[in-house]
């Protein structure tokens, strides 16, 4: 049985995503691998994505709908960071080659305008520091096999990032109502998700005062200028090679997502 430690389970970590390559999860053989532990090493490895010249963009929650956390039988919303590296722009496919088994979800995205910091953040003084609103996709993925995880082993995976794209159209957060805001998510041309804004904490300005809230208890806040992914509104679907998904927002737009390549086929 290996002896793991941050240092290691941070270096696995970042093997596991360069090689394309999942593993059981940590908490089988260190279960102290807790979530503070997690964001220890969340932390280091953001360290060493910067180092390697990756840009820090924002932030992204994850397991912020019940609908998600029932999926993953994790009971709590987590928060983890987005950099340049991750960025998808509109009608890029899905990047198997960096990728593992993503799943497409679609998200309301936020854009600072002023610098958010708790603790004490409500949904109301984090909405008055949002510049602008979006809908996107987080295609995430995980390294873990089969997407199972406990809260510690997730956390340490940076909320199972992959890739995102953010719909070009931006409104004012005065002028969408983000509770009633609705999404489909359709694959290969079948409906197969719906909700509402309302089903990301109940509104996803919500979201928002968490992540503030929580990144205060690591003496760390959201910047002017960064990007808020607020976390799945649905659960997210497969998306392999030669798949099709769109994410059509109710007044967000909507964004089509080709499945790719596959990067391990022989042709």
């Amino acid at each position: 049985m290996a002896k793991w430690d941050e240092e290691s389970v941070a270096a696995e970590l970042l093997a596991c995503e360069a090689e394309r390559r999942d593993r059981e999860p940590f908490t089988d053989e260190w279960p102290e691998l807790d979530v503070d532990t997690g964001y220890r090493i969340q932390d280091a490895n953001l360290e060493k994505r910067l180092a390697r010249g990756e840009k820090l963009l924002g932030v992204k929650l994850g397991l912020t709908s019940e609908a998600k956390q029932r999926r993953m039988n994790v009971h709590a919303p987590f928060v983890a960071w987005v950099t340049d590296d991750m960025v998808m722009a509109v009608g890029d496919p899905v990047p198997q080659a960096k990728l593992i088994h993503p799943r497409i979800e679609p998200e309301i995205v936020f854009v600072m305008k002023d610098r958010l910091e708790g603790p004490g953040v409500t949904r109301e003084s984090a909405m008055a520091a949002v510049e602008s609103v979006a809908g996107g996709a987080e295609v995430i993925d995980s390294r873990y096999r089969n997407f199972r995880f406990r809260a510690g082993d997730v956390v340490a995976d940076n909320a199972s990032s992959g890739a995102y794209v953010v719909i070009e159209k931006t409104v004012s957060p005065d002028d969408i109502d983000l509770i009633a805001e609705p999404v489909e998510v359709y694959v290969d041309g079948k409906l197969e998700q719906t909700g509402t804004g309302a089903d990301v904490q109940g509104h996803p300005g919500e979201a928002l005062a968490l992540a503030a809230n929580d990144l205060a208890r690591r003496g760390l806040a959201i910047e002017p200028g960064q990007v808020v992914l607020t976390g799945g509104i649905t659960d997210a679907v497969f998306a392999p090679p030669g798949s099709t998904i769109e994410v059509r927002f109710g007044t967000l737009g909507s964004v089509t997502i080709e499945g790719g390549e596959d990067p391990d086929s022989s042709s």
